[in-house]
C-alpha cells in the first residue's frame, strides 16, 4: 500500500509542476515578445493553467455536417491504442515487458503510423478542396 501512496504522491506532484513549468514558459516567452506575461487570473498568473484548462473544457464540440462521423471519432482513439502499443517496447527498467532486439525498429515503425490517423481526421471531414 505504501508504495502505491508513493507512486499516486509522485504523479501528482509531476502533474502540479507541469502547470508551473507552463506558468514559466508563458512568463519567458511573454519576456521575450516584451509582454507582461499571464497575470490576468490571479497573483502573477498561479492560477492561469487551471483558468486554460476550465476553458478548454467549456468548449462544444462541434463537427462539420457533411463529415463522417465515425472516423473523426475513432481516429483519436487509435493514436491512443497505438500509444498504449508503444508503452511496453519502452526499456524502462531491467525487466521489460517485450524484450527483442528490434525492440527500437518496431517502437519507430509504430509511431510512424500515427500520421495516418491525423490523415484520417482531415479526410472525413469532407473538404470542399479535396
Amino acid at each position: 500500500m505504501p508504495e502505491i501512496f508513493n507512486i499516486l504522491i509522485s504523479l501528482i506532484s509531476i502533474l502540479i509542476s507541469m502547470a508551473f513549468f507552463t506558468i514559466l514558459e508563458r512568463k519567458i516567452l511573454s519576456y521575450i515578445q516584451l509582454r507582461k506575461g499571464p497575470n490576468k487570473v490571479s497573483l502573477m498568473g498561479i492560477l492561469q493553467p487551471f483558468s486554460d484548462a476550465l476553458k478548454l473544457f467549456n468548449k462544444t464540440f462541434t463537427l462539420p455536417t457533411m463529415s463522417n462521423f465515425t472516423l473523426i471519432l475513432l481516429a483519436p482513439l487509435l493514436t491512443f491504442f497505438l500509444s498504449l502499443i508503444m508503452w511496453p517496447l519502452l526499456p524502462l527498467s531491467s525487466f521489460n515487458i517485450i524484450d527483442s532486439s528490434f525492440n527500437l525498429l518496431i517502437l519507430f515503425i509504430i509511431s510512424s503510423l500515427s500520421v495516418y490517423t491525423l490523415l484520417t481526421v482531415g479526410w472525413s471531414a469532407n473538404p470542399k478542396s479535396a
